[in-house]
């Protein structure tokens, strides 16, 4: 068995351990439907360019952390079915998945596997082939038969039932819901991996096929099929591989919620909680200024909206003034998804860990014509379950 020897080093939360960066990732082309690959082909995929990045080989990566919505294609120990697209072969293979929050969980605890001294360079992979699967059946299925199943019947109800109660308590108006996504996907037109790469106007938005009141089809992101890798390092190697890693700051998880019943929809009570605990850990006073770019996981429009007012970038009820006046788009002083976050693109398993990797690009200066010039501080953010929140801050500056 190996020995485990732990640097002195400062670590979030008074710990001691080895500080940990991000020196590559690679994704997919995201798609709604990969027909040309299989599952384990579109992973191999997202590796290659993950290698390929950090100019590594499968044979410097010490273990392999992956994941994705395990119920949605019916796999099950994807762990050792995926070794042959992961290039597992005879390395510690760990699968991690907590739902919708299954990309941040992965970036999270590869982070605190590699800050603990099991692992020095560490491959994480999420995946997900939503053309494979029935995604709202599965999701309705995951809740509880009785409490929660006839009530958030999908992902869709539970957004719209969110929706309805900011519309309520602010008598904010569905434009402004509208306008996070024809941000969204104009930062997307500039991606190339993105799904969606068509700008909207707020007429197409609103014109789109209702769901559940408020939500129209436009509102909401698309099923995808697509893969995220990403390596993480520690301190002894990461300077080694790349000349401008993309440093871990620090990282906050809140699952509070059992059921959906539990979920009090004055805000995300769980990403307030969260931001508050990050942000103290690291420094953080002023998010608004003191940020240079999020990328945030957006399942619909009025998260846009929402989650920005929990994060404290704003007063409650303030979402809207922010959105509308540009603070948030590109040019603006704290672009939210130059990527088009998942309003583009939402592999479900991989959505998460792709907020990490599009953060890390922006602090490594590749993230080619989505780049926000000069960004030191990103934050990536998860959201699934039952309104959970996961929070990773990555910095240029070595903690």
């Amino acid at each position: 068995m190996r020995a485990v020897a732990l640097c002195l080093c400062p670590f979030e939360g008074g710990m001691m351990a080895r500080r940990v960066a991000i020196v590559g990732s690679g994704q997919t082309y995201h798609s709604g439907g990969r027909t040309d690959v299989n599952a384990q082909e579109m992973i191999t995929e997202a590796v290659v360019r993950a290698l390929e990045s950090a100019e590594l080989t499968i044979d410097d990566i010490d273990g392999i952390v992956i994941g994705n919505m395990d119920h949605f294609e019916g796999i099950n120990y994807v762990d050792t079915w995926s070794v042959p697209a992961t290039g597992g072969t005879l390395k510690p293979v760990i699968k991690l998945t907590t739902g919708g929050t299954t990309g941040t969980t992965l970036a999270i605890g590869g982070y605190h596997l590699v800050a603990s001294g099991f692992f020095s360079k560490l491959l994480v992979i999420g995946w997900e082939k939503n053309s494979e699967s029935d995604t709202t059946a599965a999701i309705t299925t995951a809740f509880d038969p009785i409490w929660d199943r006839l009530v958030f019947a999908g992902a869709i109800g539970g957004l719209a039932v969110e929706a309805q109660a900011y519309l309520a308590r602010y008598n904010h108006k569905k434009e402004d819901a509208a306008r996070v996504v024809v941000r969204d996907r104009k930062h997307g037109a500039n991606n190339p991996y993105a799904h969606m790469q068509k700008e909207v106007t707020i007429k197409q938005v609103l014109s789109s096929p209702p769901l559940a009141d408020p939500l129209h089809f436009l509102d909401m992101c698309p099923r995808t099929d697509g893969a995220c890798a990403v390596i993480f390092a520690d301190e002894y190697s990461a300077e080694k591989i790349c000349d401008r890693p993309a440093w871990i700051l620090g990282t906050s998880v809140r699952h509070n919620a059992a059921f959906s019943t539990d979920v009090n929809f004055d805000g995300l009570k769980t990403m307030e909680s969260a931001a508050r605990e990050l942000f103290h850990k690291t420094g953080i006073t002023d998010p608004l200024e003191q940020l240079d770019v999020i990328e945030m996981y957006l399942p619909y429009s009025y998260a846009g909206l929402i989650w920005i007012e929990s994060l404290g970038l704003c007063k409650k009820g303030d979402g809207p003034r922010l959105v509308w006046d540009g603070v948030t788009d590109m040019g603006g002083k704290l672009p939210i998804n130059p990527s088009g976050g998942p309003i583009c693109a939402n592999p479900i398993g991989a959505t998460g860990l792709i907020r990490v990797a599009e953060a890390a690009l922006q602090i490594q200066n590749r993230a080619e014509k989505r780049q926000v010039p000069d960004a030191k501080i990103a934050l990536a953010t998860g959201f699934g379950g039952c309104f959970w929140t996961d929070l990773v801050l990555l910095g240029a500056k070595k903690p």
